[in-house]
């Protein structure tokens, strides 16, 4: 068929508009169709179809056949032959060429060669050089040249440069290395010669010149724009116009080409862009039809080859013709926009949206005129046109205002319903952006005026007069903000123009007359001080537009506003500090996406430069955190910008930042950082291991997740690499308090919850597994949460302003700092504004009045609080929260999710709140809760519910209540529909609400002290209503319920708090026994799940007849898993389908080791219940590994795909198998999600709870670090690797908590990792596999061990054997404890001495088999380890001699030369033998074993040192002792000692040194001497306050020697100032003004814990270097000024200290009293608080004593510390009595006192029980319950204060001390222990009163109430039981601590022995210490068990065991008849 030539027009511009949406095999089908066509149309047609073939062939990396031409790849002669001949053809020469030798040429040259050849001619065969100016050799004229040689030299060129780039096929090359030569700069002077002739050249010759320059400019290097190029383009532009329509299409090929070159260069060549775009406008509006035609055509290519501006332009351009009278025009504009949209995989509304700035002003301006263009567009992207007209109101409507284009205006008006003066203010600061920033002042000027006419003219009459500054002002911040932006605009002019605009701004606001004076005084605001004002407005509103999801900026938007906060940062320098956070969000949010990358790290620079020292500090960290977590994705211009920002601070102002450069992220493995890392290792080189791991824990405290991330990675690097330092940290009894600090940061990490927090947890899980499951009862944690108490409902002012104080402070900072959100960021920070406005606070600047409650207030937030707030005192913040729909009440039924659930309800109430300022407090809060960030919401609950609780909204009350119950009933409905987290997380929220809302109204009751009798009557009533308001409701919900929601969401404290309390209520009741069973055995359950067996003990002492379920839990309670398991097979044949019973059943199995027959038994279960298979998978698995059967694991494994603990575990084992890293650490990384996810769960004070979660990571990191080492070791490193990991493995053993439940699976995990298939050829290695196997059979030696010690014996007998099994060395020695274990003490040590025989035997044998290989260092120690054994067994049987057992002392000695277990035994041995046969040699063997001892170790110093200087100075008192030889060489000894006696060792008996400073031998005296100064020049701060009452002694020897003493060593300060007795107050600076001055000092506050020394661990190998006190101990920084003083007799004065960590210490001065008795006292309470910590069961129970700092100044005066937050027990049960109506003593019950005196202790004992304790009915309980509301807490401070009763009434009775009196004993209200205070009755002193005392110790009713249900049961008499039985087991330490009172006797004994002698008429010479020795003989009685109960006489005597004792004591204690006798003023009815 043959075609018009109008059709193939029509058919060619068709298939034009579709090759770019066209596949390849379509396009080449196209081209086999056109090939037999030759017209210029479709020639055309078909380039731009080859060229589209070519580029689909270059994506899919699968070239085709190529269309340009028909050339030879592989053919290098044909092609240069070919280059050569064009050429000549070019150069119109038939000069000839040696061709072979350019064949030598590469390829890359030949480009080069041509070039040259085009310039030079044909050159010799060498390189043509490069940047060489030549003379072109093309004829200048070509006036002689036929048509057809410039045919054929045209042609010849336009196909030159792909034969030189060998583009034949597949996309064009680019000239890289040309110099000077560039293809493009080469042809233009060549073709401008064909273009620019004298005559106009033909058609045909301008076609192929374009052709030619086309393929010129596709070759042009994309960085230089050739000389000429601009005259070709200008050329082609003209002939766009041409009649030939080739000619039309080349001219516009080569336009794109020219402007995707100019492309590349931005802005710069922006103005020849213009150019064309205006020659196309021009051609569209006015030309011929044909040339608008190849206009669309040439824009819409134009746009498929360009960037972002110029596409826009060209969409522009295609859009105006939408509306062309030309419907073939209109659907070419149209096809060419869908092919663009296609082009760019876009929809149409896609690909233009980003440009609707421009095109949106260009379609509205033609609005008026064109309206059918806009419908068209609209059509096009899909969107009704009115839409579309109010979306883009801020692009359109600037431009119309500017041009002031009323009739536009006008149709807009009319179409949106609105008038021009409202659509002006809707958008006035886009209006007025856009005219300031027009360059035309005088158009500008007339916009604004036209402005203010409009706005005149719809203002109603009388108004006042409109200016243009009140315009401006209606809208200065957002106005301020676009101009802002407007300054990181690319184009330079565009930014002049926006600087400009600012200046015009700032002219207008300073035009009021007040401005224009203060410009006269030269106080006018610059641009900066305006910028400065608005700042906080400007920057809210900039990095809004910078985040608004909703409209999708532009990149190139975001990049002008990234821009514009440099250029924002260099006009304000260091004052943008203000906006600092909101910068950091911005620019961290920013650089995460690459596109923004490189922008945002300049405008980062550039704000860190202007920040001051100050402010750079605090944006280290972050800074370097967001730019190191993107740098594996940035450019290499983004990895030199975070190269120059680390430089910067590394470097430039490293001085400035001091020890905050540590906050940089560590830039380890980082390359191209390799200077910086250096820098910064070497600066950490140095560090201190304590200061380096402080600043990383600092670091990962922060509110910034990205430095928590980094701190936390690099913590995790840090114990990796430093395993043996923090293995130092977490040993011995007591673990360091970095530990405790490491584990509160750790899980703070764990719980945190935001986007990102993922990461961090499974770094924090990672770290908690390198850490170890440490023993929570060898450290506290550091918990610095505070919380805020309301009282009055917000109804007091300066209430509501404290709490609006800790909302900012503790809940909203860190919420905004911690959030990457900035619009969330931007709600907090409304908040936070508001709250300071209700709070009056503004930042104290110079020059401003502020109040002193707002300063106050200002200078006690925290200095981040500062940073925070400062910003938002300057500027006002709006908020756009939409009002609250009231929702269907309850709230939780609608909600899906927990997260939508707590806002939504916090919201909620937020509306409901009561008062003007609860309402001004938590409106302000509504956008800050109603986000998905929790954390708020959870934070204002509790008060907003109390707050409407008590308002008189009974339909508000009524929500609450049915809200509550809504939760309560999901929880425990067997139908729920809600997920398990929301019912979970939504109950416990909510349990914790009840107590927690009286909390602080009941805690803080008014007392007497300090306020008038009837206003306190007053405030205790407002006070009972609000309590009866919130406890009606709370009581309305049914109890049961709660219990049962609380059992079920594991809230057992809560839990056992509501049974207790209906106990309480039953009891009350004379309810049945029935009911109360069915409590007691609940109770039992819920102390079996919070395992804690005391309780449990205590609770089945009151339960009648235990259930079997009851005594399952008991068994397995106390590990007794034998026990367990028959009682689980009697109930399986009682319930034979239950499976709970098969699952109990098979649990005992696992803990008993029995995995084989857990095997077995599962298997059986499964024949006939298969679908029990899910339920059982995990026993099944964990037994499958124990065994080794691998087969299993993986088949189990691959039948399920559940997420639980052990099946994580095993797909660890299994990848580990595998040897497959990538599969190892996957499986690592999942398993610690799943493992970590309780700890996450449980939250950061809840340890103990998530212990097994911990544990499961530690298992984790064991396997991982066995299975890294067996990796590492090589034939020649095994032995060393393996000994490493060993002694690793061991000391995280120890690090555990010390039961077989926990260690068991330890070492069970490590078994198998060691069985495992290692990831080496370990079979290969000749020693492996005796040194594993010796590995294994070391665990089993140790599960023996510890199976032992838990007394499962069968269970240590199976680990026993299969150490032998594995010939594990010096096995015997665990068999023989077994034995003696069970009772055959004899055989015990038979087998053990047998044993002994062999192993010498076998020594004389030498065995050369590897399998029996180990190190000669462990095989002496094991070896002397068990001789050291038989010695301590010998010397307790009575069947050897002395000198044998000597004979293995010696032996021990002998293996091990300095093993200080064998010395000290040596010397206690000697020390027994004295004993019995009184030889001072002895005496002498004792001292040097110790002196041995002491420079061996520190396990025994506490036994030692205070025997060796007994010893020592006792010996020395007696003359004929001192004189003989014996005593002269101890003496020798012990001064060659005493310097190599580590100093701290000699200070833990430092107070019985100073007490024998007076010592009568001056020998001695000379040594002691020698110890004290040691002490004090090493420890100056400690010693000086031990030494101080030396000083001033009442004794002239003593105080002599001490200040002979300390001469060098302290300066002395008398104070002379003396005040009136009569004063009830002082004022330090007037009275003492000596004291004031000595502070700011660098002294230690005498504080006890600072006082006392720790010992370094046993096994941690640091007795010389260790540092027995902190580094940061509180030291005095200044007194304040008050002294006040008590009212006693001896009117003591109470000093306050300010400590430089800014904490108050209190001191009470005494006068005229003794205060070594109270030091003395605290010095062995200390002491007994270490060996509370060093015994297993009683740091479980955390069994402790409260002490505090006493400091004697002489014999007659000194100071006590203040215990801050205690309560003494008195006021507390009368402040319960008196809300009863109870009076605490009345004549009444003085007349029945007396008459019970009168009485017999039967009779009065009757008296007492029937009329006086009736009276008194038991109320302590309820202190605890005021107290601590939270029930956790609640449960945690009842067994503090039942266990630390427990241990000070033993201690109590121990010490005969007397006066308990409910003065003397106080609470402490944060933990619940109990304190005593006032020691003076001390030795039994009570029982010679007036009254004697009769009990042992204080245990009267109110007492025993406090600890529950169960009385002294349990927890109270275990407690009694541990602590007695340890203080018996020590007792010689403890007297020995106790021998300074003999040698340097109280006042009181001087009394006394003054009193005896004048009674008996004696000589006044009666000896002192005798005196102080009868007083501690009682003492030595009861360490020893003796004791008489009081119905005996003292010949009755007798020793009592542990258990009867206590017993014995409790019932004294608790004896009706005993307590009738006390004194009454005693209260034994309290």
């Amino acid at each position: 068929m043959l075609l018009t030539e109008e059709h193939e027009d029509i058919a060619v511009i068709y298939l034009q508009s579709l090759v770019h949406s066209l596949d390849q095999d379509t396009l080449q089908d196209i081209q086999s169709a056109l090939s037999p066509w030759s017209s210029p149309r479709c020639e055309e047609l078909l380039d731009g179809v080859r060229t589209r073939i070519i580029e689909l062939t270059s994506a899919a990396s699968a070239p085709q056949a190529g269309d340009r031409m028909d050339v030879d790849a592989h053919r290098p002669s044909a092609r240069l032959s070919r280059i050569i001949a064009n050429v000549q053809t070019v150069l119109m020469t038939t000069q000839e060429t040696n061709t072979d030798d350019m064949v030598t040429l590469a390829e890359g040259d030949l480009a080069l060669h041509m070039l040259w050849m085009l310039h030079n001619g044909f050159p010799a065969c060498a390189r043509p050089p490069l940047n060489m100016s030549v003379e072109l050799t093309v004829r200048s004229t070509l006036d002689d040249v036929t048509f057809n040689q410039k045919l054929s030299a045209l042609k010849a060129l336009a196909e030159l440069p792909s034969l030189c780039f060998s583009c034949a096929v597949g996309p064009c090359q680019r000239l890289t290395s040309g110099g000077d030569l560039t293809v493009a700069g080469v042809y233009v002077d060549i073709i401008l010669r064909f273009l620019t002739n004298k005559r106009r050249p033909d058609a045909q010759t301008r076609k192929l010149a374009y052709k030619a320059m086309i393929h010129a400019l596709r070759h042009q290097p994309g960085d230089i724009i050739p000389p000429g190029l601009f005259s070709v383009e200008d050329i082609a532009r003209e002939d766009l116009l041409d009649k030939d329509r080739g000619l039309r299409v080349l001219a516009g090929r080569m336009l794109v080409e020219c402007i995707r070159l100019y492309d590349g260069f931005g802005r710069q060549l922006w103005a020849r862009v213009n150019a064309s775009f205006e020659v196309f406008n021009n051609i569209l509006e006015s030309g011929r039809e044909p040339a608008k035609e190849n206009v669309l055509m040439t824009v819409a290519a134009i746009g498929r080859a360009v960037s972002f501006d110029i596409l826009g332009a060209a969409i522009t351009c295609l859009i105006s013709q939408l509306s062309n009278a030309n419907p073939f025009l209109k659907g070419l504009a149209n096809s060419q926009l869908l092919s663009l949209a296609n082009h760019f995989h876009k929809s149409p509304y896609r690909l233009i949206s980003p440009h609707m700035d421009k095109i949106a002003p260009y379609l509205v301006h033609r609005y008026a005129t064109h309206q059918d263009t806009l419908k068209r567009f609209c059509e096009l992207i899909n969107l009704p046109y009115l839409t579309f007209i109010e979306v883009n109101l801020p692009f359109t409507l600037p431009p119309l205002f500017a041009a002031r284009e009323e009739r536009t205006l006008a149709c807009l008006s009319a179409e949106l319903g609105l008038r021009s003066t409202s659509l002006f203010l809707n958008y006035s600061e886009h209006v007025l952006a856009h005219i300031f920033l027009m360059r035309d002042s005088h158009q500008a000027d007339e916009a604004l005026e036209f402005i203010l006419q409009m706005l005149a003219a719809s203002s109603a009459e009388g108004s006042d007069e409109i200016d243009i500054q009140s315009v401006v002002k209606s809208c200065v911040v957002p106005l301020l903000a676009l101009l802002v932006i407007h300054l990181g605009h690319e184009d330079e002019n565009e930014i002049q123009a926006a600087q400009e605009a600012l200046r015009k701004v700032v002219r207008v606001l300073m035009s009021d007359k007040k401005e224009k004076k203060r410009q006269k005084a030269g106080e006018v605001s610059n641009l900066a001080n305006i910028l400065r004002s608005y700042l906080l407005g400007i920057m809210t509103h900039v990095t809004g537009v910078l985040e608004d999801a909703k409209s999708k900026k532009t990149p190139q938007l975001k990049h002008q506003i990234l821009r514009s906060i440099g250029v924002l940062s260099e006009i304000l320098g260091k004052d943008i500090s203000a906006v600092s956070s909101q910068i950091i969000t911005a620019l961290q949010n920013s650089l995460s996406i690459q596109e923004l990358a490189d922008v945002t790290l300049r405008s980062w620079f550039i704000f860190l430069q202007m920040l001051d020292s100050m402010d750079l500090r605090t944006q280290v960290g972050p800074s370097s955190a967001a730019m190191i977590e993107c740098w594996p994705k940035l450019s290499s211009t983004g990895r030199r910008l975070v190269h120059e920002c680390l430089h910067f601070l590394f470097v430039t102002r490293a001085s400035d930042l001091g020890d905050h450069l540590d906050d940089v992220v560590d830039l380890a493995t980082l390359p191209g950082l390799d200077d910086l890392y250096s820098k910064q290792a070497k600066r950490r080189r140095n560090f201190p291991e304590e200061k380096r791991l402080t600043a990383m824990l600092n670091r990962a405290a922060s509110d910034n997740m990205l430095v928590v991330y980094f701190a936390l990675r690099e913590l995790k690097s840090y114990m990796i690499g430093h395993r043996e330092y923090f293995q130092s940290l977490a040993t011995g009894d007591n673990f360091s308090p970095l530990v405790g600090r490491m584990m509160s940061v750790l899980l703070t990490a764990c719980s945190r919850e935001s986007d990102s927090a993922e990461d961090v947890r499974l770094v924090a899980y990672e770290c908690i597994g390198a850490l170890g499951a440490v023993d929570p009862d060898r450290f506290e944690f550091v918990d610095k949460e505070r919380r805020s108490i309301v009282i009055k409902n917000l109804t007091d002012n300066e209430e509501s302003v404290r709490f609006a104080h800790f909302l900012i402070s503790d809940v909203l900072v860190g919420a905004f700092k911690s959030t990457g959100i900035i619009a969330y960021q931007q709600h907090i920070a409304y908040s936070i504004q508001r709250l300071l406005e209700f709070c009056d606070i503004t930042s104290p600047r110079p020059g401003q009045a502020v109040s002193l409650r707002a300063r106050k207030a200002w200078s006690e937030m925290p200095k981040h609080v500062h940073d925070v707030v400062d910003p938002l005192l300057h500027g006002r913040l709006m908020s756009n929260t939409p009002e609250l729909t009231v929702p269907e009440l309850p709230i939780y039924p609608s909600q899906k999710t927990y997260r939508e659930w707590l806002p939504a309800w916090t919201g909620y109430l937020i509306t409901r709140a009561s008062g003007p300022n609860a309402k001004a407090i938590f409106h302000p809060l509504q956008s800050a809760v109603r986000s998905q960030d929790v954390t708020v919401a959870r934070q204002v609950l509790p008060h907003i519910v109390l707050n409407v609780l008590l308002s008189d909204e009974q339909a508000d009350v009524g929500a609450i209540r049915a809200e509550l119950v809504a939760v309560l009933e999901d929880q425990v409905g067997p139908e729920s529909t809600s997920t398990r987290d929301k019912r979970l997380l939504s109950a416990q929220v909510l349990l914790l609400l009840p107590n927690g809302l009286s909390a602080g109204l009941k805690f803080h009751l008014p007392t007497e002290h300090g306020t008038r009798r009837s206003e306190n009557r007053r405030s205790l009533n407002d006070t009972e209503e609000r309590l009866l308001k919130v406890d009606s409701v709370i009581s309305s919900i049914d109890q049961n319920l709660v219990a049962k929601a609380a059992f079920e969401c594991k809230a057992y404290a809560r839990s056992l708090m509501s049974f207790e309390r209906h106990v309480t209520t039953l009891r009350e009741r004379s309810a049945h026994q029935r009911d109360l069973q069915v409590c007691y055995e609940r109770i039992h359950e819920i102390y079996s799940n919070i395992d804690e067996p005391d309780g449990m003990v205590g609770i089945s002492s009151i339960i009648i007849q235990p259930s079997l379920e009851h005594q399952i839990r008991e068994h397995e309670s106390n590990g007794q898993w034998t026990s367990a398991q028959s009682c689980w097979e009697l109930s399986l044949r009682q319930s034979p389908h239950n499976l709970e019973c098969h699952k109990g059943l098979l649990q005992c199995l696992r803990h008993l080791g029995h995995y084989d027959t857990l095997r077995t038994h599962v298997r059986g279960i499964l024949l006939r219940r298969p679908d029990w298979r899910s339920a059982l998978e995990n026993l099944q698995v964990e037994g499958a590994w124990m065994v080794g059967d691998w087969d299993e694991v993986n088949s189990l494994l691959g039948e399920s795909s559940s997420q639980t603990a052990e099946m994580a575990i095993a797909r660890v084992l299994v990848a580990m198998q595998s040897s497959k890293g990538e599969v190892v650490r996957s499986a690592l990384a999942q398993a610690r999600k799943v493992l970590g996810r309780p700890i996450s769960a449980a939250g950061v004070r809840e340890y103990r709870r998530s212990y097994n979660a911990a544990l499961n990571l530690h298992l984790l990191h064991e396997v991982e670090m066995i299975q890294d080492a067996i990796s590492m070791m090589s034939a020649n490193t095994c032995h060393i690797v393996l000994s490493n990991l060993s002694r690793s493995l061991n000391c995280r053993l120890d690090a555990t908590q010390p039961s077989h439940r926990i260690r068991e699976p330890v070492l069970s995990m490590r078994r198998i990792a060691f069985s495992l298939s290692p990831t080496t050829p370990i079979n290969s290695l000749a020693r492996s596999p005796a040194l594993l196997r010796r590995e294994i059979g070391r665990s089993w030696l140790t599960s023996a061990k510890i199976a032992r010690k838990a007394g499962h014996v069968s269970t240590a007998y199976s680990a026993l054997l299969q150490a032998r099994h594995h010939q594990t060395p010096y096995a015997f020695i665990q068999a023989a404890k077994l034995t003696r274990a069970s009772g055959e003490h004899e055989r015990a040590l038979r087998d053990l001495e047998h044993s002994l025989s062999l192993v010498e035997q076998s020594e004389d044998v030498i065995d050369l088999t590897e399998d029996n290989v180990i190190e000669e260092d462990d095989r002496k120690m094991l070896k002397a380890k068990a001789h050291l054994l038989l010695c301590r067994w010998m010397t307790e049987s009575d069947s050897y001699q002395d000198a044998e057992i000597q004979k293995y002392f010696n032996k021990a000695a002998e293996i091990v030369p300095r093993y200080e277990s064998a010395t000290f035994y040596f010397g206690k041995f000697h020390n027994d033998c004295y004993k019995t046969s009184l030889g001072l040699k002895l005496l002498n063997a004792t001292a040097r074993c110790f002196l041995k001892a002491l420079r061996y170790g520190s396990k025994f110093t506490y036994q030692m040192v205070p025997r060796l200087l007994m010893i020592w100075m006792d010996m020395g008192e007696e003359t004929r002792v001192a004189s003989s030889e014996t005593y002269r060489k101890m003496c020798a000894e012990i001064s060659r000692a005493i310097p190599d006696i580590p100093a701290y060792k000699w200070y833990t008996a430092f107070p019985q040194i100073a007490s024998r400073v007076g010592h009568s031998n001056l020998d001695v005296w000379k040594d002691l001497a020698k110890i004290i100064k040691i002490v004090i020049r090493e420890y100056p701060q400690q010693g000086m306050w031990q030494f101080a009452s030396v000083m001033k002694s009442k004794n002239q020897t003593r105080r002599d020697r001490g200040k002979e003493v300390l001469t060098q060593l302290m300066a002395g300060y008398s104070f002379s100032a003396e005040a009136s007795s009569n004063s009830r107050k002082y004022s330090l600076k007037k009275d003492f003004p000596g004291l004031h001055r000595l502070a700011p000092s660098c002294l230690i506050i005498p504080l006890q814990e600072s006082l006392i020394a720790s010992l370094p661990p046993t096994s941690s190998g640091l007795d010389v270097t260790h540092k027995p006190f902190p580094v940061e101990l509180p030291r005095f920084h200044a007194f304040k000024d008050e002294i006040d003083v008590m009212r006693s007799l001896a009117k003591p004065r109470k000093i306050t200290i300010v400590g430089d960590d800014q904490r108050t210490y209190m001191f009470l001065g005494k006068p005229k009293d003794d205060l070594r008795k109270d030091a003395r006292l605290m010095d062995f309470n200390a002491l007994i608080n270490k060996l509370l910590k060093a015994n297993s069961d009683s740091r479980r129970r955390q069994l402790h004593i409260r002490t505090y700092g006493v400091v004697t100044l002489n014999e007659e005066c000194g100071f006590i510390q203040w215990v801050p937050k205690t309560v003494p027990i008195r006021p507390v049960l009368v402040r319960s009595y008196e809300a009863r109506g109870i009076k605490s003593w009345s004549a009444d019950l003085g007349e029945v006192f007396n008459h019970i005196k009168a009485s017999s202790d039967k009779d009065g004992g009757k008296t007492f029980l029937q009329k006086v304790l009736p009276q008194f009915p038991p109320v302590f309980h309820e202190w605890f319950i005021e107290t601590f509301p939270e029930p956790s807490v609640w449960l945690a401070s009842r067994l503090t204060y039942g266990r630390t009763a427990a241990v000070m009434s033993m201690v109590g009775f121990i010490l005969g001390l007397g006066d308990r009196h409910c003065e003397n004993i106080l609470m402490d209200e944060v933990s619940g222990a109990v304190v005593h205070v006032d020691f003076n009755c001390l030795f039994e002193k009570g029982k010679t009163l007036e009254t004697p005392e009769r009990v042992p110790f204080r245990l009267t009713q109110n007492l025993v109430d406090g600890l529950g249900i169960t009385g002294v049961e349990g927890v109270f008499r275990i407690a009694c039981e541990i602590t007695m039985q340890i203080l018996r087991d020590n007792r010689d330490t403890l007297m020995t601590v106790l021998d300074a009172f003999i040698h340097d006797p109280l006042v009181e004994w001087e009394d006394e022995r003054k009193r005896i002698v004048s009674d008996m008429n004696a000589i006044a010479s009666l000896d002192m210490k005798q005196l102080a020795r009868n007083a501690l003989e009682p003492i030595k009685k009861k360490l020893s068990g003796i004791y008489a109960t009081n119905g005996d006489n003292g010949s009755k005597e007798r020793e009592i065991s542990t258990t009867s004792l206590v017993q014995t004591l409790i019932h004294e204690a608790t004896d009706e008849c005993n307590l009738g006798k006390m004194y009454p003023g005693w209260a034994p009815w309290h």
